[in-house]
């Protein structure tokens, strides 16, 4: 068994189809196909379910791709660990991170990190939680930054900030002239949420139920500023972050004072994966950063 052939078997086994695994492998389809058939003749075993021209991965092949994902995982590791050993501040670290927690924070943090160490890369990825996890888990970031995930099993969790949410409402609403309003008094407007899987659709879904009511969501955004700019057109109310960049004549923050409305971001990472030596460096400096200075 050749480490080429485990490529190849994942090639075929992430797209169910040998055309388009040559096309990508940039091989013949006739030799790929016969390397599968070695392969699966050394295992004593069919991987695949043949359907006309495209394949589906049977139980033997479902099993043996989570362990070909491990094991070339590993590699790739131990491959980036030998490069770096050469020279530790340099190399690529791939980061996920919240699509709330990039607009100047994260930023600033990479910025100061690349003064340190110019010759590192970040390969950045802003996503709603339920993807960050998937991706840290697959083994395609290194790190992620996100909210709390003391139930997830394997991952470890540092806790970076704790932050305040707000209100955001139209500049012409009832309430816009108020420092603070009860989260229960916005039960009967409509709200510009986020979609479901993203951290803040979860935290306004739980502090507005701490208060009474299911928000009734009118649209749903990806973004804060798409959030905020449905909201300065007078659509709904928001909960968010604070940001920068508003326009007092079309929005207003106001803070709520029941419930307390806030949350933690922290840093993760895979407790028994080995991290290159670039992404140990990120992530013993964004510790420190937020300990000195959050």
């Amino acid at each position: 068994m050749e480490w080429q052939q485990l490529e190849y078997f994942r090639a075929v086994a992430k797209t169910e189809h040998f055309t388009k695994a040559a096309e990508q492998l940039a091989i013949s389809q006739p030799a790929l196909s016969r390397s599968i058939t070695k392969l699966e003749e050394e295992l004593g075993v069919a991987l695949f379910d043949r359907i006309g021209r495209s394949v589906q991965l049977n139980r033997y092949g479902k099993l043996f791709l989570r362990r070909v994902d491990r094991a070339l995982q590993e590699i790739q590791d131990g491959a980036d660990e030998l490069r770096q050993m050469k020279d530790p501040y340099t190399g690529t670290i791939s980061l996920a991170f919240l699509m709330t927690f990039g607009l100047s924070v994260l930023p600033e943090v990479i910025s100061s990190f690349n003064r340190r160490y110019p010759q590192v890369e970040f390969a950045l990825y802003q996503n709603p939680t339920t993807s960050i996890i998937e991706q840290l888990v697959q083994s395609e970031v290194d790190l992620c930054i996100v909210g709390p995930l003391d139930s997830m099993k394997g991952i470890a969790w540092h806790k970076l900030i704790e932050e305040e949410l707000f209100v955001y409402v139209p500049a012409a609403h009832r309430l816009a002239a108020a420092e603070a309003v009860a989260l229960s008094e916005l039960a009967d407007e409509p709200f510009i949420g986020f979609k479901r899987g993203y951290g803040m659709r979860t935290l306004t879904d739980r502090f507005c139920a701490q208060s009474g009511f299911e928000p009734s969501i009118r649209f749903e955004g990806d973004d804060v500023a798409t959030v905020a700019g449905l909201v300065s057109s007078g659509l709904g109310v928001t909960l968010i972050p604070s940001f920068s960049g508003i326009d007092p004549g079309k929005i207003r923050r106001l803070r709520v004072s029941q419930p307390q409305c806030r949350r933690e971001i922290g840093l993760a990472w895979m407790k028994d994966r080995t991290l290159s030596s670039a992404a140990e460096l990120f992530r013993s400096f964004i510790m420190e950063e937020f300990a000195s200075s959050h």
